[in-house]
């Protein structure tokens, strides 16, 4: 989790997002220790208490050094906001695209986007307004030493302002941030950004086997063991004798991690950019089926609080949200989870919706229907006899003594 979770380390396969993405990152927690000073004048009804505090201490300098790393982090954060919404919207890089990136997922994205942007640009205006009443020695506003972007970028704007002007700006500025903060904070509930939170116990919790190490089902395990006399000794005691459904049809059938899994998806389109599916022209991406996964459970979730935990809304995952032909389209082939930079497990749904298919449907398509029926007949994919399986061999035989 340190290194995936805390330190992005599946994040720099491609450098320049990474290094993007970890100015915001960095500067989301780094910002938020300014925050800390911003609520506490709220409180108190002050302004720049830490300031004060630090001042008369005679250690004005470090509040200096500090405001100047909070202010660079805040025009990083700035500025690759800004280069995202580019890469986003006027670049069109491949990946943001897709079908199931249209709507308010597209929307979403810009939103959080144009909300960091305007964030980081009330706390610079608030700085800079700050820097100039001090000067002009306004009242309530302590010393602060000089913040360098603010006072470079943006105090030339607003020099010629009056006093009373600038401290309706900087007032403005301080409740927008603030207000903003805590509105920020109820909205990525909402959005794909709750992976700022979901990220680091989902890693915790991810799948730690060999990647294509699939997991047997215990149920089938159990009866297949019988079936050959073996004691099945290596079972848990947990089986249910009462199996009600093999694989997965909708999110009931699904294990919470699966769930997990789809509220922590951000919509980054690495899996579906790396699926050998998806790149052939295939229906499937990885992407939408954690997506479609996620707005089942918002569906479905809905429907349970407003009329009972056993209510059936007659839809399911299967079919309604995740087409056949999506499932079929999977090779299982794993590179979907290697890219994710949260340890998502794609596959593990597509797995247990096949499984369902298989075995409580026969709904494969026919020529794994007819390997199937090979394998449980003639002990192998092809359809012949198993006493005619080392026919191929019979003439490097004979050649082999005639040699």
């Amino acid at each position: 989790m340190l290194l995936v979770a805390f330190g992005q380390k599946k994040m720099f396969k491609k450098i320049i997002p990474a290094l993007l993405h970890l100015f915001l990152y960095v500067g989301f927690i780094v910002v938020n220790f300014e925050v800390i000073e911003f609520i506490l004048d709220g409180l108190m009804g002050s302004h720049r208490i830490i300031a004060k505090w630090l001042g008369s201490a005679g250690m004005l300098p470090l509040y200096t050094i500090s405001l100047n790393l909070f202010e660079f982090f805040t025009v990083a954060v700035l500025s690759a906001s800004i280069i995202f919404l580019i890469r986003r919207n006027i670049l069109k890089v491949n990946r943001f695209g897709g079908m199931e990136m249209k709507g308010w997922p597209k929307l979403d994205a810009n939103l959080i986007l144009i909300f960091e942007i305007t964030l980081m640009f009330a706390i610079v205006t608030m700085n800079a307004t700050d820097q100039i009443l001090q000067l002009r020695g306004a009242a309530h506003y302590p010393e602060t030493g000089r913040i360098f972007f603010s006072d470079v970028l943006l105090v030339p704007l607003y020099n010629n302002l009056s006093i009373p002007v600038l401290i309706g700006i900087e007032r403005v500025a301080w409740w927008f941030h603030i207000i903003g903060i805590f509105g920020f904070a109820l909205y990525i509930t909402y959005s794909k950004h709750l992976h700022v939170v979901l990220a680091f116990p989902n890693t915790w919790f991810s799948n730690l086997e060999p990647m294509g190490k699939l997991p047997n089902m215990p149920e089938v395990t159990k009866e297949v063991q019988m079936m050959l006399g073996i004691a099945a000794q290596d079972q848990p005691e947990t089986v249910s004798e009462d199996i009600p459904r093999l694989g997965a049809k909708d999110i009931r059938d699904l294990s919470w991690k699966n769930l997990l899994d789809a509220y922590t998806c951000t919509e980054c389109g690495r899996c579906t950019a790396v699926c050998p599916a998806n790149i052939t022209g295939k229906k499937l991406s990885p992407r939408k089926v954690m997506m479609d996964t996620r707005d089942r459970v918002e569906e479905l979730g809905a429907a349970i609080i407003k009329n009972g935990k056993d209510y059936d809304d007659g839809r399911s995952l299967l079919d309604d949200y995740i087409s056949r032909e999506e499932l079929f389209a999977c090779t299982t082939c794993n590179a979907c989870v290697e890219a994710c930079p949260v340890l998502i497990d794609q596959v593990s749904i597509i797995i247990q919706l096949r499984r369902y298919l298989n075995m409580e449907e026969s709904g494969a398509p026919a020529e794994l229907n007819m390997m199937y029926s090979n394998i449980e007949t003639s002990f192998s994919p092809w359809k012949f006899a198993p006493s005619d399986r080392f026919n191929w061999a019979k003439e490097l035989m004979a050649e082999s003594d005639s040699n």
